[in-house]
């Protein structure tokens, strides 16, 4: 009964995720070897087309790494992340990793539309992006009267 619990309350908490970063201690190599068990619950919980993105932190703290570079690089690939090294004290690549991530969720979701609205829809997507491609002008292009007359507001 409590592992039923647990797989419900765990597929709730990964339902509609688009993205993912596992982040270790380059300084605890613990921390780095119990990431491969996050990636597993990832891909055994939340949508296939998840973006996960590997981040070393502490990368600061040269001296007392205890996780090779090379290591977390080797497993990035194996596995398909994305990988970054950070340091959470000075601020080095925090903000290229996030905005890299939200790049790949962009493309990710960029490709289901597409797909959906050339009728491609398949499981991978579960159904869940449908609706019309909308083409957005600029401001210089699309006056006011214009948007009133594509309008089907009554007001």
């Amino acid at each position: 009964m409590i592992l039923r619990r647990y797989r419900a309350v765990t597929s709730a908490y990964y339902r509609g995720a688009l993205g993912a970063m596992l982040v270790y201690d380059t300084t605890k190599r613990q921390s780095f070897d119990h990431v491969a068990k996050w990636v597993d619950e990832l891909r055994g919980h939340a949508d296939n087309s998840i973006v996960i993105m590997l981040i070393a932190n502490k990368d600061d703290l040269v001296d007392l790494r205890d996780v090779p570079t090379e290591d977390a690089v080797e497993f990035a690939e194996n596995q398909g992340l994305f990988f970054f090294e950070t340091s959470a004290l000075n601020g080095d690549n925090v903000e290229t990793a996030f905005f890299k991530l939200l790049e790949e969720i962009h493309n990710v979701v960029s490709r289901k539309v597409l797909d959906c609205s050339n009728g491609n829809e398949n499981e991978s997507n579960g159904g869940l992006l449908k609706g019309l491609k909308i083409d957005v002008k600029s401001s210089a292009d699309f006056e006011v009267s214009e948007i009133k007359k594509l309008s089907t507001c009554s007001c």
